[in-house]
């Protein structure tokens, strides 16, 4: 193999990215992190973290410095905040293509990419998407102070979130489609013992309205098949997540109809010296701790065939 810039490049710094990177850099391999964002991914955007192991409560942002900082420790070079024009995954070395102009080369490569919020794909969405429309609870709940708002989901995250929101709003109502919730007992019932809050089942909303601000929605209600408007100062959206897997389209890495990265158990991809771990992998979990299971096997694996080299 040519001589290479690094060992290994991996992309996305998330949970995922920058355990591979700590495991990887710590048995001495040279290890580039590369992020369109700052370093942490979507742990960055949860108010508190109090199930991760060893951690009594922290926050995502702290935890993703915590993250960062170790991996800097062992050697890692990280390059946060950048575009990413190309990488190439078929030759036997691998490279990034930056806008800024650099180019880097490696011999394998962990694909730690992470996941988007999922949008409801409704009228009005993208119009107030940031003018009262957010997927962010630790990012805009304080622009909400004394304000009603609205929660869309039903998981964890959703009800996690809207349980944090009473922080700030006066009243929180969840709107769910279905007509029961699909969290955790814990989540229902620290949500349910919560007297800010209150929820709508069987219930959707099928539009977004205002005046240059978000102030009004319009609700169905799925099983009687009536509608009206509700006004509200704005909403919370936590409906999943979708794969930041767009860029693959035509790189020939294997990928389920969901755009979600297929791997093997040693999360080897369809293409030699290419990994992926974190949430951009077809699974059934997605929590902190899995992106750091992955990234671990991933860089572990990544090591083995390196050496092999």
């Amino acid at each position: 193999m040519a001589k290479t810039d690094f060992d290994v490049i991996v992309l996305g710094a998330g949970p995922a990215g920058l355990t591979s990177g700590i495991y990887l850099a710590r048995s001495k391999a040279k290890v580039l992190i590369v992020d369109s964002s700052i370093p942490g991914g979507q742990m960055v955007l949860t108010h508190e973290i109090a199930n991760y192991p060893g951690i009594e409560s922290t926050s995502g942002y702290m935890l993703a410095n915590t993250m960062k900082k170790q991996a800097e420790s062992f050697g890692c070079t990280i390059k946060g905040n950048v575009q990413v024009l190309d990488v190439e995954l078929k030759n036997e070395t691998k490279s990034i293509s930056l806008k800024s102009g650099e180019t880097y080369t490696a011999k394998a490569f962990i694909l730690a990419t992470g996941g988007r919020s999922k949008m409801i794909g409704i009228p009005g969405e993208k119009a107030y998407k940031g003018q009262g429309i957010s997927y962010c609870a630790t990012c805009d709940g304080d622009f909400f102070q004394d304000r009603e708002i609205i929660v869309v989901g039903g998981g964890n995250s959703a009800l996690e979130e809207a349980v944090s929101l009473t922080k700030y709003a006066s009243k929180v109502t969840i709107v769910h489609m279905l007509d029961d919730w699909q969290a955790f007992d814990y989540a229902v019932e620290e949500m349910k013992a919560n007297n800010k809050i209150d929820f709508l089942l069987e219930s959707r909303i099928i539009e977004f309205k205002g005046e240059g601000a978000l102030n009004e929605v319009m609700i169905e209600d799925i099983k009687n098949k009536n509608t009206y408007s509700k006004k509200i100062d704005g909403v919370f959206i936590f409906i999943g997540y979708e794969a930041n897997t767009d860029f693959l389209a035509d790189k020939e890495i294997n990928l389920n109809k969901r755009k979600e990265i297929l791997v093997d158990r040693d999360m080897k991809t369809n293409i030699e010296g290419v990994y992926a771990a974190g949430d951009a992998l077809e699974k059934k979990y997605r929590q902190i701790t899995t992106a750091v299971s992955d990234g671990t096997i991933a860089a572990l694996s990544t090591l083995e065939y390196i050496h092999k080299k």
